[in-house]
């Protein structure tokens, strides 16, 4: 009887991690727009609506972010590496100290965003709108900035750019 009840439960553990978010989390985000050092590992956001959402120190890493908006969000000290934030409008948001290593933004609108001190090492943000946005001591090692749109931007030494304006 013991292996019966144990086989199942073990099943049920391992599916959950399988996942790799804690469903908990979603579903808290999802109601408050309050997720504070969640654990959303390979969620599936895709086209979610979360304006203003409080993810400080979130693990967002691998999740799909593809047409998610988050302006006006708080991503300081979140885990977004690997996350695929493709088209993401990513204005005014917050993401000082943020891990983004290896992220993709294409194409996403980060204007006005504050990446004070975060970790965009081999990040693609091609064709990014990069328009106010700033990068004072980031790290940019290897990040894909072609085609990126740079207006009024500050870069990691604190200089502005206006290139695009």
């Amino acid at each position: 009887m013991k292996k019966l009840i144990t086989l199942p439960l073990a099943a049920t553990l391992l599916a959950a991690t399988a996942l790799g978010y804690k469903q908990e989390d979603l579903e808290k985000l999802k109601s408050t727009m309050v997720c504070v050092d969640c654990d959303l590992k390979e969620a599936p956001l895709s086209g979610a609506n979360l304006i203003q959402a409080n993810l400080r120190s979130a693990d967002l890493s691998k999740a799909d972010l593809h047409n998610v908006g988050l302006n006006e969000s708080d991503l300081s000290n979140a885990n977004l590496a690997e996350a695929q934030l493709m088209n993401a409008s990513m204005g005014e948001a917050n993401l000082r100290g943020a891990n983004l290593t290896e992220a993709f933004l294409y194409n996403a609108y980060l204007g006005y965003a504050d990446f004070t001190e975060a970790n965009l090492k081999s990040a693609d943000l091609s064709k990014a709108d990069l328009t106010g946005a700033v990068f004072r001591g980031a790290q940019l090692d290897f990040t894909n900035l072609s085609k990126a749109i740079f207006c009024n931007t500050v870069m990691p030494d604190g200089q502005r750019i206006f290139k695009d304006c």
